[in-house]
Parts: structure tokens; sequence; C-alpha cells
């Protein structure tokens, strides 16, 4: 592999590698595999800037089971949310009744954060966060397969791919990396399948020879006589593409580097956002990284200020904010969507939970972000304009706010080939 030497980095060939699986058969053959190491990053330069239209590392981040938007960005101006949740609505900004830590933390005087997220209301005063409430998606189902499938694929009658996917075709920047798209967690998430292959990766330095570290050296040369001697010339591709992919990987790990600012906390999405950032710190090339964060079907039992969906808030809050401050002056260059493919009903079941709903909210952050307010044509939820069996009216669509995203953050022009078939209506969302 040739290595470049150049202004005190070290500039090291990139290709596309289409995934672990082949060379995971390999390692298997010779018992062997690929595992994960405790997460770190040097500051050493892997990838050059994107070239052609340089826009916005986007990181979407899915909330998995259908979040309650309604007890996320509470509409605590409005008497009929605190008439159908007697008991899992969020207490009024100013209820003098209630603790302090268990009131809603307002953001303009009619909405407010739930106190979980009382940590991003810094952010959005600094005018790098931003929520949407009353949006989501067309589709009515109350499926979570469905409507994550509809969702991820953007809606687009016919079509496979997903959204991400054909925003990477539509979009050359010249960037061959390796990690160009990234999904940290087990798998690829339908919004990155498409024509153009993505990574999964559990952590910065997932892909790693597992075995004794005194034949580490051996066994990667074996593998690599085995591929270079195949007929197949898409297997020995694939495999070049998944060893230089190892050589980035190790080049990043090599020295830790602390997160600036506060910790990620030591959960799942912690872990996963700080892999994001660790990424972006080393210039890694990426453009496009998913990051789930599950546990939001919260039928029974849900809470309000405590309880299931304020343990999962917090985990939010946590991955979010210290994103934030570890990227700092990089968030300029950075914008996070959080979604998730619906929401609850606005009134609580007997089992003190939310059943399946359809309206939601959406989280903007970044330097990008029209932030310090709540975008919201807010339609109310007296019962007389809910919809369906009970659900908040959607009045933007969430294409809305990823079509205004990728094209003014990532300067994507080819709206209309990601989201054919729908006029995308810019809300004011993002600069630029």
């Amino acid at each position: 592999m040739t290595k470049v030497h150049c202004a005190g980095y070290e500039k090291i060939s990139r290709r596309e590698f289409l995934g672990s699986s082949l060379f995971g058969a390999a390692g298997i053959m010779l018992g062997q595999s690929i595992t994960a190491l405790p997460d770190s990053v040097p500051k050493i330069k892997l990838a050059d800037p994107h070239v052609g239209p340089r826009g916005d590392t986007l990181v979407c981040v899915f909330l998995r089971g259908g979040a309650d938007g309604l007890n996320i960005v509470v509409p605590h101006g409005d008497d009929h949310y605190y008439q159908q949740r007697p008991t899992i609505a969020i207490a009024r900004p100013d209820d003098g009744s209630t603790e302090h830590n268990q009131r809603t933390v307002d953001l303009n005087g009619f909405f407010g954060l739930h106190p979980a997220l009382a940590p991003l209301h810094e952010i959005y005063s600094a005018g790098d966060m931003g929520f949407v409430q009353a949006t989501g998606s067309p589709d009515e189902t109350r499926s979570h397969f469905e409507a994550m499938d509809l969702m991820e694929r953007g809606a687009v009658p016919g079509e496979h791919s997903g959204w991400l996917a054909r925003h990477l075709a539509t979009l050359d920047t010249g960037n061959d990396s390796a990690l160009r798209a990234i999904a940290v967690g087990e798998m690829l998430p339908q919004s990155l399948s498409g024509q153009l292959s993505a990574t999964a990766l559990q952590s910065v330095e997932d892909y790693h020879l597992r075995g004794r570290q005194e034949t580490a050296g051996e066994l990667n040369m074996i593998l690599q006589q085995i591929y270079q001697q195949q007929p197949n010339q898409l297997l020995k591709t694939a495999a070049a593409q998944t060893f230089d992919a190892l050589e980035v990987m190790r080049k990043i790990g090599r020295n830790p580097q602390q997160p600036r600012g506060r910790k990620y906390g030591d959960h799942a999405f912690g872990r996963a956002m700080q892999t994001v950032a660790q990424l972006i710190h080393a210039e890694a090339g990426v453009e496009v990284a998913c990051v789930d964060l599950g546990g939001w079907d919260t039928h029974v039992a849900q809470g309000g200020a405590d309880g299931i969906m304020a343990r999962n808030l917090t985990r939010l809050s946590d991955g979010l904010t210290a994103f934030y401050e570890d990227l700092a002056d990089k968030m300029g260059n950075v914008t996070v969507l959080v979604m998730s493919e619906f929401g609850r009903r606005i009134h609580e079941n007997a089992g003190k939970g939310t059943d399946h709903g359809h309206g939601n909210m959406m989280m903007l952050m970044g330097g990008g972000v029209n932030g310090n307010r709540v975008h919201a044509d807010w339609p109310g939820i007296h019962p007389d304009v809910q919809e369906g069996p009970g659900d908040l009216v959607i009045t933007t669509d969430y294409r809305d706010v990823l079509g205004e995203a990728l094209r003014k953050r990532t300067k994507n022009p080819a709206i209309d080939q990601i989201f054919a078939g729908y006029a995308v209506g810019e809300r004011g969302l993002f600069l630029g």
C-alpha cells in the first residue's frame, strides 16, 4: 500500500470496501475473526477533504420504536395536553407544586423540553439546536417495520434504495474514502441501502484481527496471499478494500484521544456517538453517519419526568451533548438529525403509556441550523382536530426537513432525484 508523507501527516490510500463478510469467512477458516478494541483516535489525517461540492457531515440518529414526541418537545402551553395525559404529562415550567428537575424546560413560552433533556437547552440557546414539532411521514401505518422502511426509503413508491444512499449517489464529491458512509451498529440501516456500499462498525477499531497479538502480522500476510490467489476479481477487490480499511482503522486507533467536554456516558448510544466524533476528528472522509437508539415503544409504564422513557432520554441527551462539546469548532460543518418512525397517541392509555400514533417531533443540531426556535405549524391537540384514533396531525412532512438539510448543508442540488415525485417545501430550518 502506497504511503505519502507530507506536512506532518500521513496520507493513506483509500478504497471503498464492501464489508467484512468475505474477510470474516477467511478469518473463520483460520480460526480468527474480527472484533472490537477500546475506542481511541490520534490526530492524523486519513483522507483528503471532500472535493467538488463541500458540505456538512450528516449524522442521522434514529429513535427506533416510535418515540413519544409530545413528551420530548412538550406543548406545555396547550391545556389539552394535560387533560389527556393526567399521569404522564410533564409539569409546566412554572408549576410550583413540582420539584424543579421534574418540570418542563421552557423553550419559547409554549413548547419546552423533557427535564432529562435539560443539557440540550444550552445548545439551543446558543443557536445550534432547533426542533420541529408536528412532523412525520405521510403514511399512516402503525407497523414499526413498515413505518421505518418507508421513512428510510424516503417515502418514494416503488423505490427500494434508501434516501441517504441516493444522496451519496447523486453527489460526487470526489471522496473515495472507505468510510464515506458508515453506520455504527451491527448492520446497515435501510437508508444506506443502494448502489454505493457503506460500512457498519461497532467502534473505531471494529475492523481488527482477533487472536494472539504476536501472530497478527503473520495472519494478515496469509490472508492477503489467499485472496491474491483468487481467480474471482470481485473477491480480490473486496479483500483489498477490506485490508485497506483495516489499515485505516489501525492508524486511527494507534493513540487514544479523550473527548473534549463532558463524558459520553457508559451506554451503547454514547459510545456510538463517540465513534462518529473520532472519525470526524481524524478526517477519515465521513460524509454520512447513522446511529440508532432503541427502546421507545412505551405502551406500558412510560413514566413522565421519571421512568423508562426518561432514562432513554438521558442517554440521548448524554450522547448529543458530549458529541457537540467534543467536536466544538467542527460543528459548523456537522448537521445532526434526530427522528423516529412515528409518534404516539395524544391520550395516555390504561397502562399509563401511549400507543402507536402518527405526528411526531424532530431534532436538528449543528452550526448550520436555524436554531433557538421550535419550528411548528401547531395544529393543536383538541379532540376536534386529532387525526385517526387520537393522533397529532402532521403539518410538516419529514421530507421537507431532510430535503432542506441536504440542499443547504450537504450542498446536494439533486433533491428531485432523492425524493422523486415529491416537491420538497423548505421551511427555513437551516442556514445556507
